[in-house]
């Protein structure tokens, strides 16, 4: 089922607004906040995207959906649950691809407008020291799209238990000889931790080490999801369960507590460790959307594909690289040691050295 949110002063379609954190209107400048339409209820769009009629979709197979404004048929995938017309523009949502054990419990809104995380985007290219000059002057986004990514946040527990050999290292001298003295100790250590909301994506079309790298997100600003949130932008729902990615999780979280469990044993000259159990149990996981501009970039007859945290602004991904700068770079490396050769060489031959 589409449905568009309507501007109750002048009727044209509203967008989430990432600055006022409300749904806007570019017709008539009309903000209504996310709590009101809430109370109202979607009931007459909904009624009114029936009327228009919709194919059920099938998991396997693209499917059609009518747009509520102008009748042209909206083709997505599976995965889509909410888009825009490709004939008139209208941000549309799907719900029934928002119901049952599709819906999400969280959403963290959009903070950065598309005109912000342009700007924000060729600021930071200007920044690379040896990226190419045509990459910091020329405008050459090739597309930039605000997508709310699926993740599922976990809380889990983590119980580890390690033993390891210890020692101390102590070294003194007489007027005769020098003494080493070595202490060994046997230390154990066991721990009980809670980790909470830790985030996976769960989308089969996002390089995860990509979305890893744009954390930290504020979770602050996570809310209850609410269909409104998703008009304007392009979202999708997940491909794989909290069960498909435990294993995921779990290897993430082993690594904290490993790290902590090590954290916890200092004062030594050597730590080795003999044995260290650790299990992890999934306590709870929430279905969660988190924002994403992704910006694909044309340079040199390849494309290249950044991602922007839309929250905080974080930018990530590996730019084009500069020959002549990056050979540049090494020549100067080069020719400060040689300098500093040299002068060492001269030290050494006048004494000073």
């Amino acid at each position: 089922m589409v449905v568009h949110y309507k501007c109750p002063n002048c009727g044209a379609d509203m967008a989430f607004d990432s600055t006022s954190g409300m749904l806007h209107c570019d017709s008539c400048g009309t903000n209504q906040s996310i709590e009101d339409i809430q109370k109202q209820g979607d009931a007459q769009n909904q009624g009114a995207a029936s009327s228009r009629g919709h194919t059920p979709w099938n998991e396997d197979e693209v499917n059609q959906y009518h747009c509520q404004n102008c009748g042209a048929v909206l083709m997505t995938d599976k995965d889509t649950v909410a888009t825009s017309c490709s004939f008139c523009g209208a941000a549309v949502v799907l719900n029934d691809r928002l119901k049952g054990s599709l819906a999400p419990a969280k959403v963290i809104p959009f903070s950065i407008g598309r005109q912000q995380a342009q700007e924000a985007f060729k600021k930071w290219c200007r920044k690379g020291l040896l990226t190419p000059k045509e990459l910091m002057s020329a405008n050459r986004i090739k597309s930039i799209t605000g997508i709310y990514v699926p993740f599922w946040l976990y809380d889990l527990n983590g119980w580890g238990e390690a033993t390891a050999e210890c020692t101390k290292v102590r070294v003194y001298s007489d007027a005769d000889y020098t003494y080493t003295e070595t202490s060994f100790f046997h230390v154990h250590r066991a721990v009980d931790l809670n980790y909470s909301q830790v985030p996976v994506d769960a989308s089969q079309k996002m390089d995860d080490a990509l979305m890893d790298k744009l954390e930290p997100y504020d979770y602050g600003n996570l809310k209850d999801f609410r269909m409104p949130y998703l008009a304007g932008f392009l979202a999708e729902k997940y491909d794989y369960d909290n069960r498909d990615l435990f294993p995921r999780v779990r290897t993430r979280v082993e690594r904290y507590v490993s790290d902590y469990i090590s954290s916890t044993i200092s004062g030594y000259t050597t730590t080795n460790f003999i044995s260290k159990n650790i299990n992890i149990i999934e306590k709870k996981a929430d279905y969660a959307l988190f924002p994403v501009w992704m910006v694909r970039y044309d340079y040199g007859q390849k494309e290249y594909v950044f991602a922007m945290n839309g929250q905080t602004g974080k930018i990530v991904g590996k730019p084009p690289l500069s020959p002549g700068k990056i050979a540049a770079w090494f020549a100067s490396i080069s020719t400060a040691s040689f300098v500093i050769i040299k002068i060492i060489a001269m030290l050494m031959e006048g004494g000073v050295l």
